[in-house]
This record gives C-alpha cells, structure tokens and sequence, in this order.
C-alpha cells in the first residue's frame, strides 16, 4: 500500500508552497497550517497533515482536523494515495469533507462513507476576484460590541439554517451563540450599517498569504433585496486589502441570489467547491 507520512512543522514551508499552486481550492488547509501548525491536538480547527511524494517531491495533502473534518489537495492522487489516507482515519470519527469534487468523492469512497447518509452535500459554485477589481460602492462596516451579541445569535441561527448546516429553529442554536460571542471586536467580521443600524455581515473564514476566503455573508429576510450583502463584502475586503494587504479573495455561493450578488461585485466563477456533511458522526472501521 501506498504510504502517507505525516507532516511536523519542518514541512510547514513546503506545504505551503506546494498548497499556494492551488490557491482557491487549498483556504482552509493553508489557513490551518498557519494558524495551528501541524502538531496541535486541542483546538477544533488543529490540523494532522498527511504527506504523498514521488521521487522526492510533495505530490498531495491529506487533513484531519481535531473535530472530524476531512481536507485534500492531492489532483494526482491514485486510489492507493486514498486508501492510504482512509488507513490512516482508522479508529477516528469524522463528520464530513470540503474540497475539489472528485478528491472528496474519492477519499469518502475510500473511507466507506461514499454513500452517506448526508446531513449536506452540495458542489457550490467557486468564485475568485482580484481586489484592484473591486468596484467602489458606499459601504459603512465595523466591528460587532458587547450591544449587538442578541442581534448576531439569531442571524447566525438564520444562517445556519440558510446553509443547510441546522434545522430550522425559533431559538439561538448552541452554535449561533457561540459564534456571536466570538464575534464581539473580532476583526474577521464586519457589520454593514445603514442610517445607524446593522443590515448585513460578511466575515473572513480563511486567509492565507495574499488571499482571503470570505464566508458568513448574510442579510435577514426582510431586508433581502436591497444590495446589502454585496455591501458588506466590499467593505470587508476593503478592509483585508488596507490592513492586511489582501490583494485576492476567493468565495462559494450558496444560491443563485448569493452568485449573483458576488458576480455583481466582480466575483469570476472558476469551479465548484463540494461540501460533504454526515448525518452523523460516523466512525472509520476497517476499510478493507
């Protein structure tokens, strides 16, 4: 069988680099790598990266995050490659997979989880825009207080359930109040305000070097309509590009509204981009 080794902040560089050469499709994974290493094994988004090379060069990553989540970035991966990597899950539980269609088609395949039963899946549309393209639109944004923490638990809810993460519910999910909370003086998300109040959000889910990966984009319903959503994302990368010298950015859409708000702005489709979410926590067993 194909072996996988795995990765220690040694290889952080070349991860990278070799990562960077598939940009749009890798945020997440360099995103991690940046932020977590290789080696933590406490936080939720704490990484083990897996490494195939051939004659001495990196030729895929394979991810696990500490909460279940599986990545790749491994275009010419064989079906050993996958089988390696569904070896080196055995005894772990996973919840789902993100990445390029057919690489998570084939690692689930591999992991015996090709047939679900799925709480999510979804190939969403990938778009990429460079930032010197970015139109000039009023855009009044700032950071979420202490004040707006109610406001922000029922729209994380709503946009949740938008996404097809949680079900429908008249209260706060556990989720939508962690993530309000989290949210106050971050500065990876922004409020959009107009005449005084807050309209619509945006939020950074990913960066890496030059790039940033937006997601959270929401607007409550009656309020929908109006271009907020757009105006929300302008101010953010405004933002990434002033403070952190942002020059890309890269997002999925998650409806035909949300594609065209972002091709309005001059989003680009570029490919699609597969969420892939159990029903439930499934444990890897033997995988033959």
């Amino acid at each position: 069988m194909t072996a996988l080794h795995r990765a220690r902040m040694a290889d952080a560089a070349t991860i990278d680099a070799f990562l960077s050469g598939h940009g749009p499709t890798s945020m997440f994974l360099r995103s991690n790598l940046a932020r977590f290493g290789t080696d933590d094994t406490d936080n939720p988004h704490g990484t083990a990266f897996y490494l195939s090379e051939q004659d001495g060069a990196l030729t895929g990553v394979f991810a696990s995050t500490n909460s279940g989540y599986l990545m790749a970035q491994a275009p010419a991966a064989s079906p050993e490659d996958w089988a390696a990597f569904a070896n080196v899950l055995h005894g772990k539980t996973v919840q789902g997979m993100t990445g390029v269609p057919d690489q998570v088609q084939a690692c689930l395949r591999a992991c015996g989880l090709g047939d679900g039963p799925w709480r999510l899946l979804a190939d969403e549309p990938l778009y990429h825009i460079h930032l010197a393209d970015l139109p000039q639109m009023p855009a009044n944004v700032r950071a979420p207080t202490a004040a707006d923490v109610p406001m922000l638990e029922r729209w994380f809810t709503a946009y949740e359930t938008d996404t097809g993460f949680a079900p429908a519910s008249d209260d706060p999910t556990e989720s939508g109040r962690a993530r309000a909370a989290a949210a106050v003086n971050a500065e990876h998300i922004v409020l959009l305000e107009e005449e005084g109040a807050p309209v619509a959000m945006a939020a950074v889910n990913a960066r890496a070097a030059d790039i940033v990966q937006i997601g959270g984009v929401f607007t409550p319903d009656d309020l929908r309509g109006q271009g907020f959503a757009r105006r929300a994302v302008a101010g953010l990368l405004r933002r990434c590009a002033e403070r952190d010298g942002a020059m890309q950015s890269v997002l999925f859409a998650n409806n035909d509204a949300a594609a065209h708000a972002y091709e309005a702005l001059g989003y680009r489709l570029i490919g699609q981009y597969r969420v892939a979410l159990l029903a439930t926590p499934t444990w890897i067993g033997d995988t033959g």
